[in-house]
C-alpha cells in the first residue's frame, strides 16, 4: 500500500508581500503612464473620439487592477503559499484561486539555486529554485538563513555537492 504524501507546512517570510507590492507598484505606476500619455496624445492630437473612449476604459480597469494587485494578491499569495521537503520529495502548493500541488522527487533533482535581486536584497530574502531535467521550480521570499538550509538540505538529499567557486 502507498503511503500518503503529507502536504506542505513551510511558509514563505512575511516580507515577501513588502517585496510583492513594491514589484507591483513598479510595474502598475508604468502602465498607468503609458496609458495616461496614450490619453494626452489623443486629446492632444485630435485622435478619434471612440479610441480616446478606449484609453478612459482601459485606464479605468487598469486602475482597478493595480488597486488588486497591490494591496490584495500579494498577502493572500503569502497567505496560501507552502513549501516542504522530505527524504523522498521536495512539494510545492501554491494559489489564490486556481491551487497548484507539485511533488518532486528528490531523485529528479538536479540543481538547486539561490536568487536574490535588487528587492529581496534590500529585504534580506532569496528565491530558491530546484531544476529537474524538464522543469524547474521555485519557492519565492525565503529569509537567508532559512532558505540556505532549505538548499544544502535539499542538495544533501538528493546527493548534489556543491561546487566552490
Amino acid at each position: 500500500m502507498l503511503d500518503a504524501i503529507q502536504s506542505p507546512e513551510g511558509r514563505i517570510s512575511e516580507k515577501a508581500v513588502k517585496v510583492w507590492r513594491l514589484a507591483n507598484l513598479i510595474t502598475e505606476t508604468i502602465i498607468l503612464l503609458v496609458i495616461a500619455a496614450l490619453l494626452a496624445a489623443g486629446t492632444f492630437y485630435d485622435w478619434w473620439h471612440w479610441l480616446v473612449v478606449t484609453f478612459w476604459v482601459i485606464g479605468g480597469i487598469s486602475v482597478a487592477s493595480a488597486v488588486y494587485s497591490i494591496l490584495i494578491e500579494p498577502a493572500l499569495k503569502q497567505r496560501y503559499w507552502r513549501y516542504g521537503a522530505d527524504e523522498e520529495f521536495v512539494k510545492l502548493r501554491s494559489g489564490i484561486w486556481e491551487v497548484s500541488e507539485q511533488t518532486i522527487p528528490m531523485t529528479k533533482v538536479q540543481v538547486v539555486n539561490l536568487k536574490q535581486g535588487p528587492l529581496l536584497r534590500r529585504y534580506g530574502l532569496y528565491s530558491l529554485e530546484i531544476e529537474t531535467m524538464g522543469s524547474s521550480h521555485s519557492i519565492p521570499a525565503l529569509p537567508e538563513d532559512e532558505a540556505r538550509e532549505l538548499r544544502n538540505r535539499i542538495a544533501h538529499l538528493a546527493k548534489i555537492r556543491e561546487e566552490e567557486d
